[in-house]
Protein backbone atom coordinates (compact mmCIF):
# COMPACT_ATOMS: atom_id res chain seq x y z
CA UNK A 1 0.00 0.00 0.00
CA UNK A 2 1.57 3.29 -1.10
CA UNK A 3 1.29 6.65 0.66
CA UNK A 4 -1.67 7.82 -1.42
CA UNK A 5 -3.63 4.66 -0.61
CA UNK A 6 -2.83 5.02 3.09
CA UNK A 7 -4.03 8.62 3.01
CA UNK A 8 -7.28 7.65 1.26
CA UNK A 9 -7.88 4.90 3.85
CA UNK A 10 -7.33 7.33 6.72
CA UNK A 11 -9.74 9.80 5.13
CA UNK A 12 -12.41 7.10 4.84
CA UNK A 13 -11.96 6.07 8.46
CA UNK A 14 -12.29 9.70 9.53
CA UNK A 15 -15.38 10.10 7.35
CA UNK A 16 -16.96 7.09 9.07
CA UNK A 17 -16.43 8.95 12.35
CA UNK A 18 -18.10 12.06 10.93
CA UNK A 19 -14.86 13.93 10.37
CA UNK A 20 -13.47 15.65 7.30
CA UNK A 21 -9.72 16.10 6.72
CA UNK A 22 -7.70 18.70 4.83
CA UNK A 23 -4.13 19.93 4.46
CA UNK A 24 -3.05 23.53 3.88
CA UNK A 25 0.36 24.87 2.92
CA UNK A 26 2.24 27.54 4.86
CA UNK A 27 0.25 30.26 3.06
CA UNK A 28 -3.02 28.75 4.29
CA UNK A 29 -4.11 27.52 0.86
CA UNK A 30 -5.94 24.19 1.03
CA UNK A 31 -3.96 21.66 -1.03
CA UNK A 32 -5.81 18.43 -0.23
CA UNK A 33 -9.47 18.25 0.84
CA UNK A 34 -11.24 14.98 1.66
CA UNK A 35 -14.75 14.41 0.26
CA UNK A 36 -16.18 14.58 3.79
CA UNK A 37 -14.42 17.90 4.48
CA UNK A 38 -15.74 19.27 1.18
CA UNK A 39 -19.29 18.08 2.00
CA UNK A 40 -19.26 19.65 5.47
CA UNK A 41 -18.18 22.93 3.88
CA UNK A 42 -21.33 22.76 1.75
CA UNK A 43 -19.73 21.52 -1.45
CA UNK A 44 -21.39 19.12 -3.89
CA UNK A 45 -19.90 16.12 -5.74
CA UNK A 46 -18.10 17.21 -8.89
CA UNK A 47 -17.42 20.74 -7.63
CA UNK A 48 -13.87 21.93 -7.06
CA UNK A 49 -13.12 22.21 -3.33
CA UNK A 50 -12.40 25.67 -1.95
CA UNK A 51 -8.83 26.81 -1.43
CA UNK A 52 -9.47 29.40 1.27
CA UNK A 53 -10.82 27.94 4.53
CA UNK A 54 -11.30 31.36 6.13
CA UNK A 55 -13.59 32.36 3.26
CA UNK A 56 -15.89 29.45 4.08
CA UNK A 57 -16.48 30.71 7.62
CA UNK A 58 -19.20 33.08 8.71
CA UNK A 59 -17.79 36.63 8.54
CA UNK A 60 -18.06 37.15 12.29
CA UNK A 61 -15.96 34.01 12.91
CA UNK A 62 -13.03 34.85 10.63
CA UNK A 63 -11.00 37.08 13.02
CA UNK A 64 -11.04 34.38 15.71
CA UNK A 65 -9.93 31.79 13.13
CA UNK A 66 -7.01 33.96 12.01
CA UNK A 67 -5.89 34.44 15.64
CA UNK A 68 -6.21 30.69 16.23
CA UNK A 69 -3.92 29.89 13.26
CA UNK A 70 -1.46 32.63 14.20
CA UNK A 71 -1.08 31.22 17.71
CA UNK A 72 -0.45 27.73 16.33
CA UNK A 73 2.17 29.02 13.88
CA UNK A 74 3.88 31.01 16.62
CA UNK A 75 4.06 27.92 18.82
CA UNK A 76 5.47 25.98 15.86
CA UNK A 77 4.06 22.70 17.10
CA UNK A 78 1.05 21.15 18.82
CA UNK A 79 -2.64 21.23 17.97
CA UNK A 80 -5.75 23.13 18.97
CA UNK A 81 -9.55 23.09 18.84
CA UNK A 82 -11.81 25.91 17.72
CA UNK A 83 -15.60 26.09 17.90
CA UNK A 84 -16.61 28.15 14.90
CA UNK A 85 -19.34 28.41 12.27
CA UNK A 86 -19.54 28.09 8.50
CA UNK A 87 -21.35 30.54 6.28
CA UNK A 88 -24.50 28.78 5.06
CA UNK A 89 -27.71 29.71 3.25
CA UNK A 90 -29.84 29.13 6.35
CA UNK A 91 -27.51 31.05 8.63
CA UNK A 92 -24.23 30.18 10.40
CA UNK A 93 -23.72 26.42 10.80
CA UNK A 94 -21.72 25.36 13.88
CA UNK A 95 -18.62 23.20 13.37
CA UNK A 96 -15.68 22.01 15.46
CA UNK A 97 -12.28 22.57 13.85
CA UNK A 98 -9.11 20.79 14.96
CA UNK A 99 -5.79 22.04 13.59
CA UNK A 100 -2.20 20.87 13.93
CA UNK A 101 1.04 22.40 12.67
CA UNK A 102 2.90 20.13 10.24
CA UNK A 103 6.62 21.04 10.19
CA UNK A 104 8.68 20.66 6.96
CA UNK A 105 10.22 17.19 6.66
CA UNK A 106 12.04 15.17 4.02
CA UNK A 107 12.23 18.11 1.69
CA UNK A 108 8.48 18.57 1.79
CA UNK A 109 6.99 21.93 2.77
CA UNK A 110 5.19 22.32 6.08
CA UNK A 111 1.71 23.63 6.68
CA UNK A 112 -1.34 22.71 8.75
CA UNK A 113 -3.64 19.70 8.95
CA UNK A 114 -7.33 20.17 9.72
CA UNK A 115 -10.13 17.96 10.96
CA UNK A 116 -13.68 19.28 10.68
CA UNK A 117 -16.85 18.06 12.42
CA UNK A 118 -20.40 19.28 11.71
CA UNK A 119 -22.03 20.16 15.05
CA UNK A 120 -25.38 21.47 13.74
CA UNK A 121 -27.33 18.37 14.82
CA UNK A 122 -25.71 18.49 18.28
CA UNK A 123 -26.55 22.17 18.67
CA UNK A 124 -30.11 21.58 17.42
CA UNK A 125 -30.54 18.80 19.97
CA UNK A 126 -29.18 21.00 22.76
CA UNK A 127 -31.48 23.84 21.76
CA UNK A 128 -34.41 21.40 21.75
CA UNK A 129 -33.49 20.24 25.26
CA UNK A 130 -33.34 23.84 26.44
CA UNK A 131 -36.67 24.62 24.77
CA UNK A 132 -38.38 21.66 26.43
CA UNK A 133 -36.84 22.56 29.80
CA UNK A 134 -38.05 26.16 29.46
CA UNK A 135 -41.55 25.00 28.50
CA UNK A 136 -41.66 22.61 31.46
CA UNK A 137 -40.40 25.25 33.90
CA UNK A 138 -43.03 27.72 32.69
CA UNK A 139 -45.76 25.08 32.80
CA UNK A 140 -44.81 24.05 36.35
CA UNK A 141 -44.82 27.65 37.53
CA UNK A 142 -48.20 28.37 35.97
CA UNK A 143 -49.57 25.05 37.25
CA UNK A 144 -48.56 25.90 40.83
CA UNK A 145 -50.13 29.35 40.62
CA UNK A 146 -53.19 27.83 38.96
CA UNK A 147 -53.67 25.21 41.69
CA UNK A 148 -53.61 27.90 44.37
CA UNK A 149 -55.87 30.20 42.36
CA UNK A 150 -58.33 27.40 41.58
CA UNK A 151 -58.70 26.43 45.23
CA UNK A 152 -59.31 30.03 46.26
CA UNK A 153 -61.85 30.52 43.47
CA UNK A 154 -63.73 27.38 44.53
CA UNK A 155 -64.04 28.55 48.14
CA UNK A 156 -64.95 32.06 47.00
CA UNK A 157 -67.67 30.67 44.74
CA UNK A 158 -69.26 28.88 47.69
CA UNK A 159 -69.42 32.20 49.58
CA UNK A 160 -70.86 33.93 46.53
CA UNK A 161 -73.44 31.15 46.25
CA UNK A 162 -74.81 32.10 49.66
CA UNK A 163 -74.98 35.76 48.66
CA UNK A 164 -76.48 35.12 45.21
CA UNK A 165 -79.09 32.71 46.51
CA UNK A 166 -80.27 35.00 49.29
CA UNK A 167 -80.39 37.94 46.89
CA UNK A 168 -82.53 35.95 44.45
CA UNK A 169 -85.02 35.16 47.21
CA UNK A 170 -85.01 38.73 48.53
CA UNK A 171 -85.77 40.15 45.09
CA UNK A 172 -88.76 37.84 44.71
CA UNK A 173 -90.28 39.37 47.83
CA UNK A 174 -89.91 42.96 46.64
CA UNK A 175 -92.37 44.82 44.47
CA UNK A 176 -90.99 46.59 41.41
CA UNK A 177 -91.33 49.99 43.09
CA UNK A 178 -89.96 48.90 46.47
CA UNK A 179 -87.36 51.44 47.72
CA UNK A 180 -84.89 48.65 48.63
CA UNK A 181 -84.89 47.10 45.16
CA UNK A 182 -82.20 49.40 43.63
CA UNK A 183 -79.84 48.54 46.50
CA UNK A 184 -80.44 44.83 46.01
CA UNK A 185 -79.78 45.20 42.30
CA UNK A 186 -76.46 46.94 43.00
CA UNK A 187 -75.45 44.17 45.41
CA UNK A 188 -76.42 41.57 42.83
CA UNK A 189 -74.35 43.38 40.18
CA UNK A 190 -71.35 43.34 42.55
CA UNK A 191 -71.85 39.61 43.14
CA UNK A 192 -71.97 39.04 39.38
CA UNK A 193 -68.72 40.98 38.93
CA UNK A 194 -67.09 38.91 41.67
CA UNK A 195 -68.44 35.76 40.05
CA UNK A 196 -66.98 36.84 36.71
CA UNK A 197 -63.58 37.32 38.36
CA UNK A 198 -63.70 33.81 39.83
CA UNK A 199 -64.59 32.48 36.38
CA UNK A 200 -61.48 34.19 35.03
CA UNK A 201 -59.42 32.72 37.86
CA UNK A 202 -60.79 29.26 37.12
CA UNK A 203 -60.05 29.85 33.46
CA UNK A 204 -56.44 30.63 34.33
CA UNK A 205 -56.33 27.59 36.62
CA UNK A 206 -57.08 25.41 33.57
CA UNK A 207 -60.62 24.88 34.75
CA UNK A 208 -62.32 27.02 32.15
CA UNK A 209 -64.72 24.57 30.50
CA UNK A 210 -68.38 24.59 31.48
CA UNK A 211 -70.40 23.54 28.42
CA UNK A 212 -68.29 21.68 25.87
CA UNK A 213 -69.72 21.05 22.42
CA UNK A 214 -68.55 20.72 18.83
CA UNK A 215 -68.10 24.30 17.63
CA UNK A 216 -67.65 26.20 14.38
CA UNK A 217 -64.83 28.59 15.30
CA UNK A 218 -65.34 30.72 12.17
CA UNK A 219 -68.90 31.53 13.18
CA UNK A 220 -67.85 32.32 16.75
CA UNK A 221 -65.00 34.57 15.56
CA UNK A 222 -67.21 36.42 13.06
CA UNK A 223 -69.88 37.14 15.67
CA UNK A 224 -67.39 38.24 18.32
CA UNK A 225 -65.29 40.44 16.02
CA UNK A 226 -68.36 42.13 14.53
CA UNK A 227 -69.71 42.88 18.00
CA UNK A 228 -66.32 44.19 19.17
CA UNK A 229 -65.93 46.34 16.06
CA UNK A 230 -69.20 48.17 16.69
CA UNK A 231 -67.75 49.61 19.90
CA UNK A 232 -64.24 50.29 18.51
CA UNK A 233 -64.93 52.21 15.30
CA UNK A 234 -61.48 53.83 15.34
CA UNK A 235 -59.91 50.45 14.49
CA UNK A 236 -59.41 48.95 11.05
CA UNK A 237 -60.40 45.34 11.81
CA UNK A 238 -59.77 42.78 9.09
CA UNK A 239 -61.02 39.18 9.16
CA UNK A 240 -59.34 36.28 7.35
CA UNK A 241 -61.47 33.20 7.99
CA UNK A 242 -60.30 29.98 6.38
CA UNK A 243 -62.87 28.11 4.27
CA UNK A 244 -63.70 24.57 5.41
CA UNK A 245 -62.23 25.19 8.85
CA UNK A 246 -62.16 22.09 10.99
CA UNK A 247 -64.59 22.07 13.94
CA UNK A 248 -63.31 22.14 17.53
CA UNK A 249 -64.69 20.79 20.81
CA UNK A 250 -64.94 23.77 23.13
CA UNK A 251 -66.92 25.83 25.57
CA UNK A 252 -68.09 28.57 23.23
CA UNK A 253 -68.42 31.25 25.91
CA UNK A 254 -64.90 30.57 27.18
CA UNK A 255 -63.28 30.62 23.73
CA UNK A 256 -65.20 33.81 23.03
CA UNK A 257 -63.69 35.20 26.25
CA UNK A 258 -60.21 34.27 25.00
CA UNK A 259 -60.81 36.13 21.75
CA UNK A 260 -62.24 39.17 23.54
CA UNK A 261 -59.22 39.29 25.86
CA UNK A 262 -56.89 39.21 22.84
CA UNK A 263 -58.93 41.87 21.03
CA UNK A 264 -58.94 44.17 24.06
CA UNK A 265 -55.19 43.69 24.50
CA UNK A 266 -54.62 44.57 20.83
CA UNK A 267 -56.91 47.61 21.08
CA UNK A 268 -54.94 48.87 24.10
CA UNK A 269 -51.67 48.34 22.22
CA UNK A 270 -52.97 50.33 19.23
CA UNK A 271 -53.98 53.35 21.30
CA UNK A 272 -55.52 56.00 19.03
CA UNK A 273 -56.14 53.57 16.17
CA UNK A 274 -54.51 51.18 13.76
CA UNK A 275 -54.92 47.83 12.05
CA UNK A 276 -56.09 44.70 13.81
CA UNK A 277 -56.17 41.40 11.90
CA UNK A 278 -58.04 38.29 13.03
CA UNK A 279 -57.63 35.04 11.14
CA UNK A 280 -58.31 31.31 11.33
CA UNK A 281 -56.50 28.46 9.66
CA UNK A 282 -56.23 24.66 9.61
CA UNK A 283 -52.69 23.66 10.61
CA UNK A 284 -50.70 20.51 11.28
CA UNK A 285 -48.49 20.82 14.36
CA UNK A 286 -45.39 18.69 13.89
CA UNK A 287 -43.57 16.87 16.67
CA UNK A 288 -40.51 19.06 16.09
CA UNK A 289 -42.45 22.35 16.00
CA UNK A 290 -40.47 24.71 18.29
CA UNK A 291 -43.68 26.40 19.49
CA UNK A 292 -45.32 23.13 20.59
CA UNK A 293 -45.26 22.53 24.37
CA UNK A 294 -44.03 19.04 25.30
CA UNK A 295 -47.47 18.01 26.63
CA UNK A 296 -49.37 19.13 23.50
CA UNK A 297 -49.65 16.18 21.08
CA UNK A 298 -48.72 16.76 17.44
CA UNK A 299 -51.52 16.52 14.89
CA UNK A 300 -54.35 18.56 13.34
CA UNK A 301 -55.16 21.88 15.02
CA UNK A 302 -57.22 24.94 14.30
CA UNK A 303 -55.27 28.19 14.69
CA UNK A 304 -56.79 31.51 15.70
CA UNK A 305 -54.49 34.49 15.08
CA UNK A 306 -54.84 38.06 16.38
CA UNK A 307 -52.27 40.51 14.97
CA UNK A 308 -51.96 44.23 15.78
CA UNK A 309 -49.79 46.99 14.34
CA UNK A 310 -49.18 48.49 17.77
CA UNK A 311 -46.11 49.28 19.80
CA UNK A 312 -44.97 45.69 20.38
CA UNK A 313 -43.16 44.61 23.52
CA UNK A 314 -39.71 43.93 24.90
CA UNK A 315 -38.57 40.32 25.30
CA UNK A 316 -38.67 40.63 29.11
CA UNK A 317 -42.34 41.66 28.89
CA UNK A 318 -43.17 38.94 26.37
CA UNK A 319 -41.87 36.24 28.71
CA UNK A 320 -44.19 37.39 31.53
CA UNK A 321 -47.23 38.35 29.47
CA UNK A 322 -49.37 35.40 30.65
CA UNK A 323 -48.66 35.77 34.38
CA UNK A 324 -51.71 36.66 36.53
CA UNK A 325 -52.18 40.39 37.05
CA UNK A 326 -48.95 41.22 35.19
CA UNK A 327 -49.41 44.39 33.15
CA UNK A 328 -47.33 47.21 31.74
CA UNK A 329 -50.31 49.53 32.17
CA UNK A 330 -51.47 51.46 35.19
CA UNK A 331 -53.75 49.86 37.77
CA UNK A 332 -56.64 51.88 36.46
CA UNK A 333 -56.16 50.47 32.95
CA UNK A 334 -55.35 46.88 33.91
CA UNK A 335 -58.51 44.97 34.78
CA UNK A 336 -58.98 41.31 35.64
CA UNK A 337 -56.73 38.45 34.61
CA UNK A 338 -56.83 39.21 30.89
CA UNK A 339 -54.17 37.23 29.04
CA UNK A 340 -53.47 34.85 31.92
CA UNK A 341 -57.13 33.79 31.87
CA UNK A 342 -56.85 33.30 28.10
CA UNK A 343 -53.75 31.14 28.62
CA UNK A 344 -55.53 28.98 31.20
CA UNK A 345 -58.69 28.55 29.14
CA UNK A 346 -56.71 27.50 26.07
CA UNK A 347 -54.60 25.04 28.07
CA UNK A 348 -57.82 23.73 29.63
CA UNK A 349 -58.99 22.95 26.10
CA UNK A 350 -55.77 20.94 25.49
CA UNK A 351 -54.41 23.68 23.25
CA UNK A 352 -51.63 26.23 23.55
CA UNK A 353 -51.06 29.90 22.87
CA UNK A 354 -47.96 31.68 21.58
CA UNK A 355 -46.95 35.30 21.15
CA UNK A 356 -44.53 36.87 18.69
CA UNK A 357 -43.59 40.49 19.26
CA UNK A 358 -40.79 43.01 18.85
CA UNK A 359 -40.65 46.54 20.15
CA UNK A 360 -42.04 48.87 17.51
CA UNK A 361 -43.30 46.05 15.26
CA UNK A 362 -46.62 45.02 16.81
CA UNK A 363 -47.65 41.68 18.29
CA UNK A 364 -49.16 38.44 17.02
CA UNK A 365 -50.99 36.03 19.32
CA UNK A 366 -51.70 32.53 18.01
CA UNK A 367 -54.15 30.18 19.69
CA UNK A 368 -53.91 26.49 18.76
CA UNK A 369 -56.95 24.30 19.53
CA UNK A 370 -57.16 20.57 18.71
CA UNK A 371 -59.40 19.84 15.75
CA UNK A 372 -62.49 17.75 16.48
CA UNK A 373 -63.22 14.60 14.55
CA UNK A 374 -66.89 15.40 14.05
CA UNK A 375 -69.07 18.20 12.68
CA UNK A 376 -71.22 20.53 14.80
CA UNK A 377 -74.67 19.00 15.40
CA UNK A 378 -77.74 20.62 13.81
CA UNK A 379 -79.95 22.75 16.01
CA UNK A 380 -82.55 20.68 17.87
CA UNK A 381 -86.20 21.55 18.16
CA UNK A 382 -87.19 22.72 21.64
CA UNK A 383 -89.11 20.01 23.46
CA UNK A 384 -92.28 20.70 25.37
CA UNK A 385 -91.68 21.60 29.01
CA UNK A 386 -91.82 18.44 31.16
CA UNK A 387 -93.55 18.17 34.48
CA UNK A 388 -91.13 19.26 37.22
CA UNK A 389 -89.67 16.75 39.68
CA UNK A 390 -91.48 16.62 42.99
CA UNK A 391 -88.65 15.65 45.35
CA UNK A 392 -85.03 16.75 45.11
CA UNK A 393 -82.11 15.34 47.11
CA UNK A 394 -79.56 18.14 47.61
CA UNK A 395 -76.08 16.85 48.52
CA UNK A 396 -73.82 19.70 49.71
CA UNK A 397 -71.21 19.74 52.48
CA UNK A 398 -70.98 23.55 52.82
CA UNK A 399 -73.60 24.71 55.33
CA UNK A 400 -74.24 28.11 53.75
CA UNK A 401 -74.68 26.61 50.27
CA UNK A 402 -76.84 23.74 51.52
CA UNK A 403 -79.10 26.12 53.44
CA UNK A 404 -79.68 28.56 50.59
CA UNK A 405 -79.96 25.74 48.03
CA UNK A 406 -82.76 24.18 50.03
CA UNK A 407 -84.60 27.51 50.27
CA UNK A 408 -84.25 28.13 46.52
CA UNK A 409 -85.56 24.67 45.64
CA UNK A 410 -88.52 25.03 47.99
CA UNK A 411 -89.28 28.40 46.44
CA UNK A 412 -89.39 26.67 43.05
CA UNK A 413 -92.00 24.29 44.43
CA UNK A 414 -89.98 21.17 45.15
CA UNK A 415 -89.91 18.97 48.23
CA UNK A 416 -86.29 18.87 49.40
CA UNK A 417 -84.12 16.36 51.23
CA UNK A 418 -80.65 17.60 52.24
CA UNK A 419 -77.47 15.66 52.93
CA UNK A 420 -74.24 17.21 54.22
CA UNK A 421 -72.03 14.26 53.25
CA UNK A 422 -71.81 11.45 50.75
CA UNK A 423 -72.57 8.88 53.42
CA UNK A 424 -75.76 10.69 54.47
CA UNK A 425 -76.84 11.07 50.84
CA UNK A 426 -76.48 7.34 50.17
CA UNK A 427 -78.40 6.50 53.33
CA UNK A 428 -81.30 8.81 52.39
CA UNK A 429 -81.34 7.58 48.80
CA UNK A 430 -81.30 3.90 49.79
CA UNK A 431 -84.26 4.48 52.09
CA UNK A 432 -86.43 6.50 49.68
CA UNK A 433 -84.96 6.35 46.19
CA UNK A 434 -88.31 5.68 44.54
CA UNK A 435 -89.65 9.03 45.80
CA UNK A 436 -86.56 11.04 44.77
CA UNK A 437 -86.96 12.54 41.30
CA UNK A 438 -83.65 14.45 41.06
CA UNK A 439 -80.29 14.55 42.86
CA UNK A 440 -78.23 17.76 42.93
CA UNK A 441 -74.74 16.57 43.82
CA UNK A 442 -71.73 18.63 44.94
CA UNK A 443 -68.65 17.23 43.23
CA UNK A 444 -66.02 18.19 45.83
CA UNK A 445 -66.75 16.79 49.30
CA UNK A 446 -64.67 15.31 52.14
CA UNK A 447 -64.96 11.58 52.73
CA UNK A 448 -66.86 9.91 49.92
CA UNK A 449 -66.40 12.10 46.85
CA UNK A 450 -69.14 13.21 44.51
CA UNK A 451 -67.89 10.78 41.85
CA UNK A 452 -68.14 7.83 44.26
CA UNK A 453 -71.61 8.92 45.38
CA UNK A 454 -72.73 9.13 41.74
CA UNK A 455 -71.61 5.56 41.02
CA UNK A 456 -73.32 4.19 44.13
CA UNK A 457 -76.54 6.09 43.38
CA UNK A 458 -76.56 4.56 39.90
CA UNK A 459 -75.99 1.11 41.39
CA UNK A 460 -79.16 1.55 43.47
CA UNK A 461 -81.21 3.14 40.68
CA UNK A 462 -79.61 3.43 37.22
CA UNK A 463 -82.13 5.92 35.82
CA UNK A 464 -81.88 8.56 38.56
CA UNK A 465 -81.26 12.06 37.08
CA UNK A 466 -78.18 13.68 38.66
CA UNK A 467 -77.21 17.35 38.33
CA UNK A 468 -73.58 18.08 39.28
CA UNK A 469 -72.79 21.32 41.11
CA UNK A 470 -69.36 22.74 41.87
CA UNK A 471 -67.38 25.87 42.59
CA UNK A 472 -64.88 24.46 40.11
CA UNK A 473 -65.70 24.33 36.43
CA UNK A 474 -66.63 21.54 34.06
CA UNK A 475 -63.38 19.70 33.51
CA UNK A 476 -61.61 16.45 34.31
CA UNK A 477 -63.72 14.42 36.74
CA UNK A 478 -66.94 16.32 36.01
CA UNK A 479 -66.56 15.75 32.27
CA UNK A 480 -65.97 12.06 32.91
CA UNK A 481 -69.18 11.82 34.98
CA UNK A 482 -71.17 13.50 32.22
CA UNK A 483 -69.87 10.92 29.75
CA UNK A 484 -70.94 8.17 32.15
CA UNK A 485 -74.52 9.35 32.33
CA UNK A 486 -74.74 12.35 34.63
CA UNK A 487 -77.46 14.64 33.24
CA UNK A 488 -75.91 18.10 33.64
CA UNK A 489 -73.66 20.57 35.43
CA UNK A 490 -74.35 23.91 37.12
CA UNK A 491 -71.58 26.30 38.13
CA UNK A 492 -71.69 28.04 41.50
CA UNK A 493 -72.77 30.69 42.19
CA UNK A 494 -76.11 30.43 40.39
CA UNK A 495 -79.32 32.43 40.66
CA UNK A 496 -82.84 31.17 41.15
CA UNK A 497 -83.60 31.63 37.44
CA UNK A 498 -80.45 29.73 36.43
CA UNK A 499 -81.33 26.86 38.76
CA UNK A 500 -84.87 26.67 37.39
CA UNK A 501 -83.61 26.66 33.79
CA UNK A 502 -81.00 23.97 34.45
CA UNK A 503 -83.50 21.66 36.17
CA UNK A 504 -85.92 22.09 33.27
CA UNK A 505 -83.11 21.37 30.81
CA UNK A 506 -81.99 18.08 32.35
CA UNK A 507 -85.49 16.79 33.09
CA UNK A 508 -86.38 17.48 29.43
CA UNK A 509 -83.45 15.37 28.22
CA UNK A 510 -84.44 11.91 26.95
Amino acid sequence: MDDRQRLTLIERLLEAAGLGAAFADEDGTLRRVSPAFHRILGGRPGEDPPRDLAGCLAPAERPAFERFLAELRTAGEGAGLLETALQAAGGPRPVLLAAAVVPPAGGLPGGAAFLLKDRSTEVDAEEERRRIAAHMQQAQKMEAIGTLAGGLAHDFNNLLMGMQGNLSLLRLNKEKDHPDLPYLQKIEAAVERASELTRQILGFARGGKYDVRVTDLNRLVAQTVDLFGKTRKELDIRKRLAPELRPIEADQSQIQQVLLNLLVNAWQALGAGGTLEVGTENVEVAANDPERPPDAPPGPYVRLEVRDSGEGMEETVRKRIFEPFFSTRSRAEAKGLGLSAAWGIVRGHNGFITVESRKGEGSTFRVYLPAAGKAPPPARAVAAAPSPPHTVLLVEDEEIVCDIGEKMLRRLGYAVLTARSGEEALSLFAAGHREIDLVILDLIMPGITGAEVFERLRAIRPDVPVLLSSGFSLDGEAMDLLRRGCRGFIQKPFSLDQLRAKIQEITAAP
